[in-house]
């Protein structure tokens, strides 16, 4: 499964977030890939105002604010998907 963190530097709710991701990785198997809005037009465009936003694999996207336990059941049942 394949999770993209769409973020930017100096942003604090994206570096927290990063991290909520790394905890839950130690328990779910997830790749977790960060793509830096500010190197992809099409993204920017797209986020500018949202970072960071989830993008999880065979599940929906998240936006902004980001609950541990929304974040967590998202990833856990698209894991479950996945596997």
């Amino acid at each position: 499964m394949r999770v993209v963190l769409y973020s930017k530097p100096d942003c604090g709710l994206c570096d927290e977030l990063k991290q909520e991701l790394l905890e839950i990785r130690k328990e779910l198997q997830f790749e977790l890939v960060e793509r830096n809005i500010l190197q992809d037009d099409e993204a920017f465009t797209r986020y500018r105002y949202l970072v960071p936003v989830l993008d999880i694999e065979g599940g929906e996207l998240l936006y902004p604010p980001h609950r541990w336990d929304i974040v967590y059941n998202a990833l856990r049942a698209a894991y479950r998907q996945a596997t």
